[in-house]
């Protein structure tokens, strides 16, 4: 006579069984999904007060409580912003200054990074560490001197100083990413690279920057976050209203008659902070695969 094998989860022959467990399963879930639905609106909420703000009329902002809507769509404020503001001529001394000094930092540094982990020379272990001394250099130390070095040379009537400076303090830190990005690449692809007649100029520009694109963007990404959002280095450096950047340029906003005009100074915040939104999304997973990338060796 054959003996019924009793299952092993008593939850198995209950009715309640499945429901208990579902519910312990939601049940420990829930602290991370609450923390998770406080963090997002950390995020979000600022952003919808900063977008519904920039709607508001003047007379709004003085008289109406901060978290009111606003009583209708005010579209005048974002062509206030661009026209009166000059949010448009910021934005494009910002381009100017950045986009070149992030294409100058990332040529440099991507090269230096290879240089310093690909090959083989001797005291390229203390170059990389005068690399990272360049990190631990606070920016106020240096902007006197270099203020003194640009007006001797002439060149403080443009936005020169600006990309050189950006260039400069960015170094340090490209170098030293992507030099650890480098280091996850196996070796044996730029010896294969070279066994099959490929010179060094050839390895870096057909092995080694197909292969570290990902983590070229992420580093890329996080320098243009610096730069794009610097005030100390932009307000030192621009002599005149001209050459403001966007940052620069929102601490100066004012209206025609010298006064602030909040709603298009939140509409001006918006147009900045909701582009560079734009921006992050777009890249989301190559910053993401970046990141990735650098921390798996091999």
């Amino acid at each position: 006579m054959s003996t019924a094998t009793l299952p092993k989860n008593p939850d198995a022959v209950r009715p309640g069984g499945r429901r208990r467990t579902v519910r312990g399963t939601t049940m420990r879930r829930l602290p991370g999904s609450v923390l998770i639905a406080l963090l997002v609106a950390i995020e979000v909420l600022p952003l919808l007060w900063l977008l519904m703000n920039s709607f508001k009329s003047q007379d709004e902002f003085l008289n109406a409580p901060t978290w009111a809507l606003p009583r209708s769509l005010n579209l005048q404020n974002y062509a206030d912003a661009w026209v009166t503001g000059n949010i448009g001529q910021y934005l494009g001394n910002s381009v100017l200054a950045v986009f070149p000094a992030l294409f100058l930092m990332l040529l440099l540094g991507v090269a230096a990074g290879f240089v310093l982990e690909v090959m083989v020379f001797r005291g390229r272990a203390g170059i990389l560490l005068l690399f990272l001394a360049g990190i631990m250099v606070p920016g106020q130390m240096i902007l006197l001197p270099l203020f003194s070095v640009y007006f001797q040379a002439g060149i403080t009537g443009s936005l020169l100083p600006l990309i050189i400076t950006y260039t400069a303090t960015g170094l340090p830190l490209t170098v030293f990413m992507m030099a650890t990005y480098f280091r996850a690449i196996p070796r044996e692809v730029f010896e294969a690279s070279t066994l099959d007649g490929a010179s060094i100029f050839r390895s870096f520009f057909s092995v080694a920057l197909p292969m570290a694109r990902n983590s070229i963007v992420t580093v890329g990404l996080v320098q243009f976050f610096f730069f794009w959002n610097d005030l100390l280095i932009a307000l030192t450096f621009t002599n005149s209203s001209q050459l403001r950047t966007v940052q620069v340029g929102l601490l100066n906003f004012t209206g025609q008659f010298g006064a602030t005009q909040y709603g298009p100074l939140f509409a001006a915040i918006c147009i900045n902070v909701f582009g560079i939104l734009a921006i992050y999304l777009v890249l989301n997973q190559r910053i993401m695969a970046g990141l990735a990338s650098g921390a798996v060796k091999g």
